[in-house]
């Protein structure tokens, strides 16, 4: 009998504090109008400063296997996609782990804001080889941490946040289809250039501010809304589903005009594609999970739903997913 992946948990977490655009406005040379017409965000979280990735990833995951009624030591397998780690080395995933108290194996995944997708499939497919019968996923990321906040251009997009699900084996397919893809080319439109072997942070590094996030933002547009419609065109053709199937579009959270042009381009209504970028911005890896805990704890899944995850990033970098949703709802639950 084929084995397959199922989504049996999701978590999510926001830190408390809010950063609005009014605040950004005493920081920055912007307004709140501007940033509202441009990206569509109002405000975003910030992690306190003794807070960092591996925080989050446990705050998410935690309520996650709460749901899917999993122990920690039950875990097969932890994945954490983050392109702001807690260290060069270990990875965020260890120290997650042992604050978890798994024994598992654990590792992270750097394809920036794709990430989760990325993760995700390397999940479903540790379980559907066999190699595994419980895999927790997390997307997480503490991007204040490598925002230049004297640059309005990018400081005004990004937030922190984590999010997690619970995978396990499965006879019928709750991971139904995943496509990846990757190119190199556009590293330059979107990097931190500091901090690795090809440049350390050393002084110099530093005073031309090379350890903050830099992007092309006109590029990174073009190649959202060209690559989302095709991805997600691709993992539905892979299903031989429609468009018109899906209960919910995920998109990564980016920005609301790229959404608006992905909603024209793949013909699908609004009111189908979910958004909260409102309230939490850009949070990376972490928006897709976030997004799904929202739509479950809100009551805006139900079993059956078909939901497809896109999401685009740095490298550059994206990635679809169609899952079929097979956790009852949160009271049923309880």
């Amino acid at each position: 009998m084929p084995r397959h992946a199922e989504i049996i948990g999701v978590g999510g977490h926001l830190p408390e504090a809010v950063l609005t655009n009014t605040a950004l406005e005493t920081m920055v040379d912007t307004t709140d109008e501007w940033i509202v017409t441009r990206t569509g965000i109002r405000e975003r979280r910030i992690a306190d400063a003794g807070t960092a990735t591996s925080d989050l990833v446990v705050a998410a995951v935690l309520p996650a296997l709460e749901r899917a009624a999993v122990e920690p030591g039950d875990v097969d397998l932890l994945i954490v996609a983050t392109s702001t780690p807690d260290h060069l080395m270990p990875s965020t995933a260890c120290i997650a782990q042992v604050k978890l108290g798994m024994r598992c194996p654990a590792f992270d995944v750097n394809a920036a804001c794709t990430g989760f997708v990325y993760a995700l499939e390397l999940g479903a497919s540790a379980i559907e080889s066999g190699r595994a019968d419980i895999v927790v996923v997390v997307g997480a990321d503490v991007l204040s941490r490598v925002i230049d906040f004297q640059d309005r251009a990018t400081c005004v997009l990004f937030g922190d946040g984590a999010g997690a699900v619970v995978l396990r084996a499965s006879g019928e397919a709750g991971v139904m289809s995943t496509v990846l893809g990757a190119d190199g080319a556009g590293e330059e439109l979107l990097k931190i250039p500091a901090g690795g072997s090809a440049l350390p942070c050393d002084a110099d590094a530093i005073a031309a501010r090379a350890q903050f996030l830099r992007m092309n933002g006109p590029e990174v547009f073009k190649f959202a809304v060209r690559v989302i419609p095709k991805a997600t065109n691709e993992v539905l053709a892979a299903c031989g589903i429609a468009i018109g199937d899906l209960r919910w579009l995920v998109p990564h959270q980016a920005n609301r005009r790229i959404l608006a042009t992905v909603e024209e381009r793949l013909g699908i209504e609004d009111e189908r594609v979910f958004s909260n970028l409102e309230r939490t911005g850009n949070t990376s890896a972490a928006s897709i999970p976030l997004a799904l805990d929202e739509l479950y704890t809100g009551g805006q899944l139900a079993p059956g739903d078909l939901v497809a995850l896109v999401g685009f990033g740095a490298g550059l970098t994206w990635g679809a997913a169609v899952v079929r949703w097979t956790m009852a709802p949160e009271d049923e639950e309880a």
